[in-house]
């Protein structure tokens, strides 16, 4: 039976994969006419669409700037953050951990006014910033705790026996430190990404035109004509592209993290 199960799982889990990519080398009336299990015809027109149409490619840039910042930002704050909590022990730390990940609970749609107005009033709307900045209030508190469960796994002695070896503390955390927890790097640089690259509604509040993402064009491909599918599942896979980009290079990392850390 479980011999069985594994092969089963994994069939079933590339079912939609395999329609999804079937159906973006396919044309829309050939989607419409009827149930093929394969193209007939296959084609790439809708991948050459979204590579030279300024709307998809742009919303292709728009959406890795603003969640490579994303990551980028969230992974160097948490670091600190999480050493301190890990380490010290100060007035309401728990208060403050716990009030960090009651902003991950909230859902989004909570704080689309508040950073549509603020966001207005300072000129960052429609800029990717805005989208990253506004993913952080998610990304970081997530971050925190991700990295602090690695952390707390190191043992003390080790920041101790670096300070009297004469380590200044900038130099112990990147040269020993950081090397020790690099699997929880690598797991927090994967959840900021996953999230930021799927999240919709905020991406999609926050800009306008000159830094709609992906995920805000693809909702928008109904024409006189109706949906062209072709266009949208050709659109799909390539959003598939960057996730497994993420994961092949942190798969090690993400292994070592579910058996090591929090996650």
């Amino acid at each position: 039976m479980k011999r069985i199960a594994v092969p089963l799982y994994l069939l079933l889990s590339f079912i939609p994969i395999y329609w999804l990519v079937g159906m973006s080398l396919k044309t829309n009336e050939e989607i419409l006419g009827g149930f093929t299990l394969w193209p007939r015809n296959p084609t790439f027109a809708n991948y050459v669409t979204i590579f030279t149409d300024p709307d998809w490619s742009d919303g292709y840039i728009n959406s890795l700037t603003y969640v490579g910042i994303n990551t980028v930002l969230s992974v160097l704050l948490a670091l600190p953050a999480a050493y301190a909590f890990s380490r010290y022990r100060f007035l309401g730390d728990s208060h403050l951990f716990f009030w960090l990940l009651s902003n991950r609970m909230s859902p989004p749609a909570v704080f689309l006014l508040p950073f549509f107005q603020l966001y207005s009033s300072i000129g960052l709307f429609d800029t990717p910033w805005a989208v990253a900045l506004a993913h952080m209030l998610f990304t970081v508190p997530l971050a925190v705790w991700i990295l602090e469960g690695f952390m707390s796994g190191v043992p003390r002695e080790i920041d101790e026996t670096a300070y009297i070896d004469g380590y200044s503390f900038p130099r112990f955390f990147v040269r020993i430190f950081l090397p020790l927890i690099r699997s929880g790097v690598g797991v927090t640089a994967f959840f900021c990404f996953m999230f930021s690259w799927v999240e919709l509604l905020l991406a999609r509040t926050l800009t306008a035109v000159e830094a709609k993402p992906i995920v805000a064009t693809m909702t928008r491909t109904v024409s006189a004509a109706g949906m062209d599918w072709g266009l949208l599942a050709a659109a799909g896979v390539l959003t598939l592209v960057p996730g497994a980009v993420v994961i092949y290079f942190v798969r090690n990392y993400i292994a070592k993290g579910f058996a090591l850390g929090r996650v």
